[in-house]
């Protein structure tokens, strides 16, 4: 798993690195053809995150209920983001994914509510899984939110 940890602290990192490169307008842009936004995009792998690592294993997430259906799977943007939240969102970037190493490495996730995934189709049935899904998962918001960039900037 440890490979697994390096790429999804440098994904985290260049998320980082996109919020703290572009404006906030261009960050809330949903531009025509597309369903969200770049900073939507960027909070939902967060989301995404605890909720198949902590909620599927029976475990307390660590972000509020509002933030999780604001950026839950089939959930779109509900209007323009303060900069305030996306500091918020940045600052989440590295420090969830450092919680989880951190409690991976300390073993508490012990059991594992199976789950499959609508992407992929494959079933989660442990954490492992779950973190390996969550590789391929912000590699495709990755993609996304490259996409979006080449036509905001455009």
């Amino acid at each position: 798993m440890d490979f697994v940890f390096k790429v999804l602290n440098n994904t985290r990192r260049i998320f980082k690195n996109i919020i703290e490169e572009n404006t906030l307008e261009d960050l809330n842009k949903i531009p025509e053809g597309f369903n969200n936004n770049i900073i939507w995009n960027i909070a939902h792998v967060v989301v995404t995150l605890e909720v198949l690592a902590y909620k599927l294993s029976g475990l307390e997430v660590s972000l509020d209920n509002e933030m999780i259906n604001k950026y839950k799977k089939d959930s779109k943007p509900e209007g323009t983001i303060s900069q305030k939240e996306v500091d918020e969102i940045k600052a989440l970037l590295t420090s969830t994914i450092k919680k989880v190493e951190t409690d991976y490495n300390a073993g508490i996730f012990k059991t594992y509510n199976e789950y499959t995934v609508s992407t992929t189709g494959n079933t989660l049935t442990k954490i492992e899984d779950a973190l390996q899904f969550v590789f391929l998962h912000e590699g495709l918001h990755y993609g996304y939110v490259l996409a979006l960039l080449k036509v905001v900037k455009s």
